[in-house]
């Protein structure tokens, strides 16, 4: 559990920086999200998630 929550420690900072670094940047970016379709932003996700799960597994064996 100790290490289920560093990690989502880390995670937390990585995805903070962008915010913290380049606050104009990244309300332009969300406003271009907002305009993606639902399919697109799910096929974005699922390659996040499949890319992530690869990354676990490669990094635990």
């Amino acid at each position: 559990m100790k290490y289920f929550l560093c990690v989502i420690g880390m995670v937390l900072v990585i995805e903070g920086i962008p915010y913290f670094a380049f606050p104009e940047k990244a309300k332009s970016y969300l406003l271009k999200l907002q305009e993606l379709s639902d399919g697109v932003l799910r096929t974005l996700g699922l390659s996040a998630i499949l890319i992530g799960l690869v990354l676990v597994y490669f990094g635990r064996s």
